[in-house]
């Protein structure tokens, strides 16, 4: 059998500019819309599709990216000249920090919708124990 996550949905308050925001970010592209929908596709086909909601409130959302060291540097670059704030964890309890989970590198930021939005170079659990 073989499964493969092929699309999430993504609520905002306006998804030109979150989709927009994400691809700029990740260095991908808003694609063009398709139905309600704006996707940002990334590498491994799976897209991100922005529906907007008229909703006062957002339920904050966690969207992990698995990324190469060199894309990692230069994600991270563009982070910081964004001047967004960015965390070492999830919790958002380490600001200016990223973390070595896995003996890689990670860190969370947050989207115009509040979502969680994290870069990783190792996938959880891949790194030396007690890493």
């Amino acid at each position: 059998m073989s499964v493969e996550l092929n699309h999430t949905i993504v609520a905002a308050h306006d998804k030109k500019a979150s989709a927009q925001f994400i691809a700029d970010l990740l260095g991908l592209e808003a694609g063009p819309p398709y139905g309600p929908f704006l996707p940002v596709e990334t590498h491994n086909g799976v897209t991100l599709d922005y529906l907007e909601t008229d909703a006062p409130d957002i339920s904050p959302q966690h969207y992990a990216f698995l990324v190469s060291e060199a894309d990692f540097d230069a994600i991270f670059a563009r982070i910081k000249a964004a001047g967004l704030t960015y965390w070492a964890d999830p919790y958002h309890r380490l600001p200016g920090e990223i973390n070595h989970n896995d003996s890689g590198r990670g860190t969370y930021f947050d989207d115009p919708n509040g979502h969680r939005m994290e870069i990783l170079t190792r996938p959880y659990g891949s790194g030396a124990p007690g890493t």
